[in-house]
């Protein structure tokens, strides 16, 4: 494939930053945005990064115009950013609840808009990955607005594939599990047997997942949420 361009949001650690360094390492161009100050530039100028709040729609505008004046219109969006805030129901303010749905949800509807409006001018096939979780289909106690969060991408991006059916432009999610971004030697053999594929995921498994998703052989994945969780929300757990 030729180079394409890619943009990453949330890509200063954990999942994000994987999933940039493997689309560079294809070849790619890789743009990253992140609130955090970003330490993963290379030197061959395949990673740019862009200091940016997914929140506040001005700041993704003039980064999307940054790159597409710059660079060229956007061809993958990989839609990572978000934010993890367990609390009580009960206690949980609106406040709280608006931060998580403006972080993981709404942040995924603006960038999208923007990126769509680039990619309908180009005429190969264009990507929109939206990272959503397992949570979106299965919960913990004190999870509402996360899980929530994770619905609502679910929910968007079958709306989104639908509606942008005649732009060349595909949309898919990937729901993942349990990733381990750490390391790997503080886990326990218990976290790794309960998975069915005997192991804890790691942020290359998401990442590569995106690599599959966004191949333009595969454009006849379209609109759908994987699952990419070891198998364990196929799995039935009794008290015994």
């Amino acid at each position: 494939m030729s180079k394409r361009r890619v943009l990453v949001t949330g890509g200063a650690n954990g999942i994000g930053k994987t999933i940039a360094s493997m689309y560079a390492e294809a070849g790619d161009q890789v743009f990253v945005l992140d609130k955090e100050k970003i330490e993963l530039e290379a030197k061959d100028g395949s990673i740019l990064t862009l200091q940016s709040d997914v929140r506040k729609e001005e700041q993704l505008k003039e980064a999307f115009h940054f790159i597409d004046k710059t660079y060229g219109p956007v061809d993958i969006l990989i839609n990572n950013a978000g934010i993890s805030e367990f609390k009580p129901f009960l206690e949980t303010t609106l406040v709280e609840w608006n931060n998580v749905i403006e972080t993981n949800l709404t942040s995924v509807f603006i960038a999208s808009q923007l990126a769509a409006n680039q990619m309908r001018r180009t005429p190969q096939p264009s990507f929109i990955i939206n990272i959503a979780s397992t949570r979106a289909f299965m919960s913990e106690p004190n999870s509402e607005a996360y899980a929530a969060s994770k619905g609502g991408i679910n929910a968007l991006t079958h709306a989104m594939a639908i509606s942008l059916e005649q732009e060349n432009i595909t949309v898919n999610a990937i729901a993942p599990g349990w990733i381990h971004t750490g390391d790997q030697e503080l886990l326990r053999e218990i976290d790794h047997s309960q998975h069915p594929s005997k192991r804890v995921g790691k942020p290359e498994d998401i990442a590569r997942m995106c690599l599959f998703l966004t191949n333009p052989q595969h454009t006849f994945v379209n609109g759908e949420t994987i699952i990419v969780d070891g198998g364990m929300t196929k799995k039935m757990i009794y008290e015994h």
